[in-house]
């Protein structure tokens, strides 16, 4: 019986996200991708047209999983916080492809069109939600959400801080919470 085409496709990103997630961009092999997804190597020039193609994919159906799991709060950013620190904390894979992101292609290139308009998006919300005066405004949108998502993989394993705090997740979530909460103090 053969596999249905989206089954292929998503099998080639779950795989995809894995060897990214463990061995980068430059560091990734077509032929592992493919073995664990169970298909050849063509399926990924195929539905992909190339290795960054796939890579590009990868990211954006995270950022899609991220927006979707953790839709932004801008009235309620210690909470954003909280639940986005959850979810980095149950989904390590992301923050090793956004660190593989940076490293290996940085600015010689935008970041996909998802991870932009999410970004566009955060920023808007918390502008409106300054603007209302639900939270401070002591920090321009953009330098808030840089501030808000770097707390928020403070607790990460794979955090370059990730030493420094030994916490249980209870004590996490309390030390994110009023990190943020003193960022949007009025």
């Amino acid at each position: 019986m053969a596999r249905s085409s989206e089954d292929t496709r998503r099998r080639l990103l779950d795989a995809a996200t894995a060897e990214f997630a463990e061995h980068g961009i430059a560091g990734a092999r077509v032929d592992r991708i493919a073995a664990a997804a169970g298909c050849n190597k063509q399926a990924i020039y195929a539905y992909f047209g190339s290795k960054d193609g796939l890579f590009d994919a990868v990211y954006d159906l995270l950022c899609v999983r991220i927006v979707d799991a953790v839709p932004i709060d801008a009235h309620d950013l210690p909470g954003y916080a909280v639940r986005l620190s959850d979810w980095f904390a149950a989904n390590p894979q992301v923050l090793r492809l956004a660190a593989w992101f940076q490293l290996e292609v940085g600015a010689s290139r935008l970041p996909p069109a998802v991870a932009l308009r999410a970004t566009e998006h955060k920023i808007a919300a918390i502008r409106a939600a300054q603007d209302a005066g639900a939270i401070g405004s002591r920090f321009a949108p953009e330098a808030l959400l840089a501030l808000v998502l770097r707390i928020a993989t403070t607790g990460s394993k794979d955090s370059p801080e990730s030493g420094l705090l030994d916490a249980s997740a209870a004590t996490l979530r309390q030390v994110v919470r009023a990190a943020v909460e003193r960022l949007v103090s009025n």
